[in-house]
């Protein structure tokens, strides 16, 4: 090759650049156009956009605001919902994603909350403790003991599918019932109870008002915090290889197995990742509520849940803390409505002759998401997004 020609290929090589230079480049000139991606590892990007980033820092920061601007009752709301988020995103993983039915949340809900006050509650009380009131070491524990539980109980209900599966897992919130009943020493008894566990964080006490923060404002930030850190988890885990598996379980399981994943495994990962995250949430729930008794874990705990996802969006995490806010939200908001109809009171102390408004409410809402959005409150939003990227086009 001649010098002049060696010349103009070296010019037009540096002007093009390396195919190293051109990767390197190719994020960049792909911010102007967000929904083009070159890869798979963009596609799959968990803020694979700026308006997604921007979008998601500015709740946090909003939510990080709230506990200096609104009332405590209102945080106390607040930090309920976030807790009871951590359990229908557990939820979500092994019925939205994995596509097995589970009706038995309420029950792991119960173990963690159980563990989780037995070993930070008062050795000398008159129900079982331990006094290790560290909050990391108890609600870690309450995790795993649920965790390992549900992956006890996996084996045999991966041999079930659909209706059959959701009466194998039913029979657990009744097993349980009849358990904490029973186990007095560990429950106190129907009626009399136990307080939820004791939240110390490195010798601060977070269900009691400090010089600075409220108990409420420390309840609400820490809540948020846990969510924020349990959601993270759950959505690189629908990201990854696991997540893919669960996804090609639910869609088509004999396919599934055909080309390579075993049901039985990744079943099994599904109902111990949503028995962990129930367990912690029972913990995080109670701690809020601060006391809690072997009635509070029935059927309609367990309704209560998968109404959180199906009304926030299946399949979606994002979704699972909506439909958690909205629920947990709801009577709060149904005691705001004026009496209109003399049968439905708002008053959650109302007589047994009385419908309640949030019980109405609840029950219409389920009915009218699964005719009118089965996608819930996810979906919803997906519809106003779509709108105003295509503004001022209809399509």
């Amino acid at each position: 090759m001649s010098a002049p020609a060696r010349d103009r290929r070296t010019a037009e090589s540096a002007a093009a650049g390396t195919p190293s230079d051109v990767q390197h480049r190719r994020p960049r000139q792909l911010w102007g156009r967000p929904e083009l991606y070159t890869s798979y590892a963009q596609s799959t990007r968990m803020l694979n956009t700026r308006p997604k980033l921007f979008g998601v820092l500015a709740l946090i920061a909003l939510a990080v605001y709230l506990p200096f601007g609104v009332e405590d009752q209102y945080l106390h709301i607040g930090a309920l919902a976030f807790a009871a988020a951590v359990g229908a995103i557990g939820l979500n993983l092994v019925t939205g994603f994995a596509g097995q039915v589970s009706l038995g949340h309420a029950f792991f809900l119960a173990v963690g909350a159980y563990t989780a006050a037995a070993l930070s509650g008062d050795p000398d009380g008159r129900t079982l403790g331990f006094g290790i009131t560290f909050m990391p070491v108890w609600l870690l524990a309450a995790g795993l003991v649920a965790g390992v539980i549900g992956i006890i109980v996996a084996p045999i209900a991966t041999r079930l599918r659909g209706l059959y599966l959701a009466i194998v897992t039913l029979g657990l919130v009744f097993l349980g019932e009849h358990i904490f009943k029973e186990w007095q020493d560990l429950t106190g008894g129907p009626g009399v109870g136990r307080a939820g566990p004791v939240p110390d964080l490195f010798g601060n006490r977070l269900n009691e008002s400090g010089d600075v923060l409220t108990a409420d404002q420390k309840l609400y930030l820490t809540m948020l915090v846990l969510l924020i850190i349990f959601a993270i988890f759950a959505k690189n885990l629908v990201r990854s290889k696991v997540g893919r598996a669960f996804s090609a379980v639910r869609d088509r399981d004999i396919a599934a197995e055909i080309i390579g994943v075993s049901l039985t495994r990744y079943k099994v990962i599904a109902f111990g990742v949503s028995s962990f995250y129930a367990g912690c949430a029972g913990a995080m729930v109670y701690t809020v509520v601060g006391f809690f008794d072997p009635t509070s874990f029935t059927l309609v705990l367990s309704i209560n849940y998968v109404a959180m996802v199906l009304i926030g969006g299946a399949g979606t995490i994002s979704g699972s803390i909506m439909g958690a806010i909205f629920i947990t939200a709801l009577p709060r908001l149904t005691q705001e409505l004026p009496t209109v109809v003399p049968f439905i009171s708002t008053d959650p102390t109302a007589s047994v002759n009385t419908l309640n408004a949030a019980v109405v409410l609840y029950g219409l809402l389920i009915i009218v998401f699964l005719i009118f959005e089965p996608r819930g409150l996810f979906g919803i939003w997906l519809r106003i997004r779509n709108y105003f990227k295509a503004w001022p086009f209809s399509y």
